[in-house]
């Protein structure tokens, strides 16, 4: 019931809602402080008697006086003898916001082919939802407790049965350690190595400087890019870095997409054994494979030299932050310790949750029906550069969810990226992925996992001359380009 007060400036309404459930006193105190702090009441400013004020909100004059004896007490009013209760002077006033030009809104783009991100529209929520209530009703209440810093038993039997028939790898629940995402078991399992006493960590280039070699930096050690080829990471290389350790994506090079040849898996593990070295797998997309069956981790060939770290964030969705984490035997220890100081362990009832999907059948489930989704949209990929761009080269398209595409020879790798931004499609450059950031030659990363299908054509079919003809070294951020209608995707 609103009141307007007349003689006071300025104006200051009062609405108490008696079918809210929240106390009068509560609303009419709450808003009161309101209206000194956002200054609708001044310094000085006069407020009616205790009676007038109950008379007109309907409320009883106990009531108010209670609430002006609150505020008086909070430093917000004053009442002296023979006078009307006023607005403090040092009454708390709200900050001052500094006054800041609003900043500009992204622009909507036809497509954007970030990289490293899956479907999320495609999360198995209803799954999800199931295997939580699941794992809620079926936990045992000791395991509310802190628990084993490796994680649940239980996640770790199913995850390891999982990898030795899907990943043929040599895994075992005492050896495995659950962390939360990829990011975490890359830092302890450096933190390991360099209590170990390793010093400096070899790591793939063209590869992810931003996560790989930070991470090595961040544990206090070298880090020693070494090239990579058709084939995959360059061991004699890596062996002339003096290195005693090394991160590889053997089963999906990141970013160019080739598989590690078996003779070069043979010589990477006779380095390791010959310098008493450790491999660090990143078991990267390796679910999704469309030439053949996934090839088996490279963990599966020596337990005792390669810490391999595989997680759910490209095949459930990055924000669950769970992955495991497959030790030799000789970091068992160290690894457990790491993961204790750093966190006590991974969410529990999460952990719970993923065995019970795994457990069920859904998680296969769910990943057979991402093949199929991922297979068309590298389809339409291939074909719409087909049509728009047919001199630009795809590689790396066997597996996972994004492909390497090679501009022409003199392409201007980042001001290609430029003028399509100005066409409203998102690319992304190889130069980002080389230890040297050098953009020769120029090549693309063009991510299509959370991409539609019509997105990829429309996005492809917008920037297909930028791509397809040398003259793309001189297109320029500057130049206008005629806007496409945007359509919902």
């Amino acid at each position: 019931m609103p009141v307007q007060w007349t003689g006071l400036s300025p104006e200051l309404l009062l609405a108490i809602d008696r079918s809210s459930g929240e106390q009068l006193r509560v609303q009419l105190e709450r808003q009161l402080r309101d209206a000194i702090r956002g200054g609708r009441l001044a310094v000085d400013e006069r407020l009616p008697s205790s009676r007038e004020l109950a008379r007109s909100l309907g409320l009883s004059r106990g009531l108010v006086q209670d609430c002006y004896a609150q505020l008086q007490a909070e430093g917000y009013l004053v009442t002296r003898v023979g006078s009307a209760t006023r607005v403090a002077a040092c009454a708390p006033a709200a900050p001052v916001e500094p006054s800041a030009e609003r900043p500009p809104q992204p622009t909507r783009l036809i497509a954007d082919f970030r990289h490293g991100v899956p479907d999320l529209a495609s999360f198995p929520r209803a799954d999800w939802l199931w295997a939580v209530r699941e794992a809620a009703r079926r936990m045992p209440t000791a395991d509310l407790d802190y628990g084993d810093p490796r994680g649940s038993r239980e996640l770790r039997t199913v995850v390891t049965a999982y990898l030795r028939r899907i990943r043929a790898a040599d895994a075992e629940p005492d050896r495995t350690l659950i962390c939360s995402g990829y990011a975490q078991g890359l830092a302890l399992a450096l933190q390991a190595l360099a209590r170990g006493g390793v010093r400096a960590v070899a790591h793939e280039d063209p590869g992810s400087p931003a996560t790989v070699s930070a991470a090595i930096l961040a544990a206090g050690l070298t880090p020693v890019p070494v090239p990579v080829d058709a084939h995959g990471v360059d061991v004699a290389a890596l062996e002339a870095t003096g290195a005693r350790a090394v991160v590889v994506t053997p089963a999906h090079q990141w970013p160019t997409g080739v598989l590690l040849a078996p003779a070069r898996r043979h010589a990477l593990l006779a380095w390791a054994r010959r310098r008493d070295a450790y491999v660090i797998e990143d078991d990267y997309d390796a679910e999704f494979r469309y030439d053949r069956e996934p090839v088996g981790a490279l963990q599966g060939l020596a337990a005792d030299r390669v810490v391999s770290i595989g997680t759910v964030s490209k095949s459930l969705a990055p924000a669950l932050r769970i992955g495991w984490l497959l030790s030799p035997p000789a970091l068992v220890a160290p690894l457990t310790e790491a993961k204790r100081i750093a966190d006590r362990g991974t969410p529990t009832l999460d952990q719970l949750a993923l065995a019970r999907l795994i457990e069920s059948g859904r998680y296969d489930r769910h990943l057979r029906r991402m093949r199929t989704l991922y297979g068309a949209r590298c389809r339409t990929l291939r074909a719409a550069l087909a049509e728009h761009a047919p001199k630009v080269r795809l590689t790396g398209l066997a597996a996972g969810f994004h492909a390497v595409a090679h501009l022409p020879d003199g392409a201007d790798e980042s001001a290609v990226i430029a003028a399509a931004r100005a066409r409203r499609v998102g690319l992304y450059g190889m130069s980002a992925c080389r230890a040297s950031g050098d953009s020769e030659p120029p090549r693309l990363v063009l991510g299509f996992g959370d991409v539609p299908e019509r997105a990829i054509a429309e996005g492809i079919a917008a920037v297909g001359d930028l791509l397809g003809h040398g003259r793309a070294a001189k297109v320029s951020a500057g130049v206008s380009v005629p806007e496409r209608p945007w359509r919902p995707q």
